[in-house]
């Protein structure tokens, strides 16, 4: 048997998530506080529509669910779904605050479900194909990453800036290659046309003089989605949204080829064979913990003009 999920909130990326686990055959309701959008995505998809997180708690039979709410709310639905014994996938930023993070990560321990978080980057074959080579050192010593993340903001993002919504992607995304914390975080960020920070630039220093730099807005018209990691025999670039490498070496450049995944269906297709026991979460609770933790320390140094520096265990 599949593990059967919800999703709560389908009314922007969440609607892709029913979407994929109907897909996988895992979908069995969606919840929404709009209930026209509710029965809408449920009508899709033949799932049970519910209005209430409650409602559905109460009502439906699960094994685990999607928090797909405004970033605010992700610690208190988190924590009804987890009280009820049912393993919780939260889109990214897990909390908008360390401490909400830390206190979920807690009631996980204690009822011993899963918490993972939506850091969907992991699945990429561009990302996948990155760390390998950087593992093996096959273009020298990494030494520098630099990410670009730009578009028109969403619409449906009104709770927080784009740090929080779109510069946490890359914050994990350096860790993840890189496998490691950075011990120090500058940022400056800026407000154009939004209530929140609609621009910011943040540099990650690293062990060995190692380090990222994300620079995201919300106002370039055309929407990108690029790294490149700069070692010291060679550049390995990636594009997001094509999932197309290419590494430049010794006068030459490399394209690899390689079929087209979707990163979402890898990333559930994990959240639900860690729910039956046939894989463990690519993302845990802790690294999604320190994503938070760096993100709230650019929001810091952005208001203060400050490096804030980090003990991250």
């Amino acid at each position: 048997m599949v593990a059967r999920t919800a999703v709560i909130g389908v009314g922007g990326w969440g609607k892709n998530h029913a979407r994929v686990l109907a897909e996988l055959g895992s979908l069995a309701a969606v919840c929404d506080a709009n209930p026209a959008r509710a029965n809408e995505i449920a009508g899709k998809h033949r799932a049970k529509a519910y209005s209430s997180v409650d409602d559905m708690l109460a009502s439906e039979k699960l094994d685990g669910c999607l928090v797909c709410t405004p970033t605010r709310t992700h610690s208190a639905v988190a924590k009804k779904v987890m009280e009820k014994g049912l393993h919780a996938f939260v889109e990214k930023p897990l909390a908008f605050s360390s401490q909400e993070c830390e206190e979920m990560s807690l009631l996980a321990k204690r009822k011993s479900v899963i918490l993972t978080a939506g850091y969907i980057e992991r699945f990429n074959p561009a990302v996948s194909e990155t760390k390998k080579l950087m593992e093996e050192k096959k273009y020298g010593e990494p030494l520098m990453i630099e990410f670009h993340r730009e578009n028109r903001a969403s619409l449906s993002v009104k709770d927080v800036g784009i740090i929080f919504d779109s510069s946490v992607h890359d914050i994990d995304t350096a860790m993840f290659l890189f496998d490691a914390k950075p011990h120090v975080v500058f940022a400056r960020a800026g407000k154009h046309v939004h209530a929140f920070e609609d621009y910011a630039t943040i540099m990650l220093g690293f062990a060995s003089q190692k380090v990222a730099v994300i620079a995201s807005n919300w106002l370039t018209p055309k929407k990108v989605r690029t790294f490149s990691a700069v070692c010291t025999e060679g550049i390995i670039s990636g594009d997001f949204i094509t999932q197309e490498t290419r590494i430049d070496h010794a006068g030459e450049t490399l394209v690899p080829r390689r079929p087209f995944q979707e990163p979402l269906t890898l990333e559930l297709k994990n959240f639900i064979e860690s729910i039956e026991g046939r894989a463990k979460p690519v993302v845990d609770a802790s690294s999604a913990t320190d994503v938070t933790r760096v993100a709230e320390a650019a929001l810091l140094s952005s208001e203060t003009g400050s490096p804030i520096y980090l003990d991250l265990k």
